[in-house]
């Protein structure tokens, strides 16, 4: 039997910018994504902690070291730059993976997402 478990998380995340007018995704710092072993074009949730949003949508790639996280398409609608967001994604594990896999967690710390730390 596979069971879904927590595989990574972003933890505190800041919303840079947001775009109406894009065909939809979340833009994620290339650093941060290597980190968690995220990967462009996978599907995340995205939980908003400043208004209590719930959405999933995909990964795009963001220019390394530029701390970006962008929420674009119908999406933008549901955060606001300066909100704090918690990024998720979650895998499809056998029970041996479930009792030896380790989530990758990374917490930002700084308003501008260039500085975090890997738990």
């Amino acid at each position: 039997m596979l069971r879904s478990k927590l595989l990574s998380k972003i933890h505190r995340a800041v919303i840079t910018e947001t775009d109406l007018d894009y065909v939809g995704s979340i833009t994620i710092d290339e650093d941060i994504l290597k980190a968690t072993g995220m990967v462009e074009f996978e599907q995340v949730a995205i939980f908003d902690i400043e208004n209590g949003n719930r959405f999933e949508t995909y990964i795009l790639k963001g220019e390394a070291g530029s701390g970006i996280i962008g929420v674009n398409g119908a999406a933008a609608r549901m955060v606001h730059r300066g909100d704090k967001i918690i990024v998720v994604n979650y895998g499809m594990l056998d029970e041996t993976e479930m009792k030896e896999y380790r989530p990758n967690v990374v917490v930002i710390d700084s308003p501008d997402n260039k500085k975090w730390h890997v738990l």
